[in-house]
């Protein structure tokens, strides 16, 4: 008797965890259906956008901002914020692709091999994360303004040591990623979409992406529970910095040229493809695919209104339409947040 009263009380128990898993599951898909939505309506302004040629445009011109989102997300699911990846989208590539073109080019005349250039490149992504964390981990200070002035001395730096020019005469490895296609598809498109799946899974599975969960969930709770909870936050702004290098990279191949001015204004679509994508800004909570998703949508939004030949400075305007719609959605859906 005492076991089928333990059944029947499981059971409801079983059911409620069943149904959240469902919910779960519909989440981290719910830009889906929006998505199938924008491809009639790409359809009916366009008739070439249902081309394979215009959607390797489309996730060619996106890979540079996944990789971006990817290491925002991580970020703000530990309770964080970074302002600091769009500048390093064009500082990194810059310093690198300076060690190695001549003087008469506007580098600094070492002319380094472009292994090496490549290298220093990803080195300083990697820096300047490890910047940021310790000024947020150990000094305390508020990672929104540390990574604001980062942003605005990176942004100087970039401008003052190019002098304001346009690098062009790199060598073909700095092109590599985003001028190398693999099934039909640019190489760039192929390792982003890698990297998100080895993350997600690392996120789902891996006791570091657990930890990540439990940081921005209750920092104190994890400490708590033994996670070395300053690491992870140092450990997250240092692979998100490799992972902004690495899109300059990407976006240098995609341009053809490292102008003064990379990579600015990116950290809007940013924010917007992360909060559509259903990554909460309280920490804590949110999926890779939903962030995925929200880069696709922006992606198809970008090049549905390029083709209607909608006049570039409404682009902005409509993704902080964007970002507020989806956080009033959130709001209504989870009354709880603040």
């Amino acid at each position: 008797m005492t076991q089928v009263q333990t059944a029947a009380a499981v059971s409801p128990r079983r059911r409620a965890i069943d149904r959240w898993k469902g919910l779960v599951f519909l989440k981290e898909f719910a830009l889906i259906p929006p998505i199938l939505v924008l491809l009639v309506v790409g359809f009916l302004v366009n008739p070439n956008f249902l081309t394979y040629r215009n959607f390797a445009t489309v996730l060619g011109s996106s890979a540079a901002l996944s990789l971006l989102v990817l290491g925002e997300t991580l970020i703000i699911i530990t309770g964080k914020f970074d302002l600091t990846l769009e500048s390093t989208v064009g500082f990194a590539p810059a310093l690198g692709a300076m060690l190695v073109i001549p003087a008469t080019s506007a580098g600094f005349g070492t002319q380094f091999p472009a292994a090496a250039g490549i290298a220093c490149t990803l080195l300083a992504g990697a820096v300047i994360g490890l910047a940021n964390g310790f000024m947020i981990v150990r000094l305390r200070l508020n990672a929104f303004i540390v990574t604001l002035a980062m942003l605005i001395i990176l942004r100087g730096l970039q401008v003052g040591v190019t002098r304001g020019q346009t690098l062009w005469d790199m060598p073909s490895s700095f092109f590599w990623l985003a001028t190398t296609t693999w099934l039909w598809l640019p190489l760039s498109v192929w390792f982003s979409l890698a990297v998100y799946v080895a993350v997600g899974l690392g996120m789902r599975y891996h006791k570091i992406g657990r930890s990540i969960y439990a940081v921005g969930g209750n920092p104190e709770a994890a400490r708590a529970a033994g996670i070395r909870v300053d690491m992870v936050i140092w450990g997250v702004f240092v692979f998100a910095g490799v992972l902004a290098a690495v899109a300059g990279l990407v976006l240098t191949g995609y341009v053809g040229a490292i102008s003064a001015s990379q990579g600015q204004g990116m950290i809007f679509t940013v924010f917007a493809a992360a909060v559509i994508g259903g990554i909460s800004l309280d920490g804590g909570r949110g999926t890779l695919i939903g962030a995925l998703t929200g880069v696709l949508l922006l992606g198809i939004v970008q090049n549905i209104l390029t083709l209607a030949q909608v006049p570039s400075f409404w682009i902005q305007a409509i993704y902080g339409a964007i970002i507020l719609g989806s956080l009033m959605i959130a709001r209504i859906t989870n009354p709880n947040s603040q």
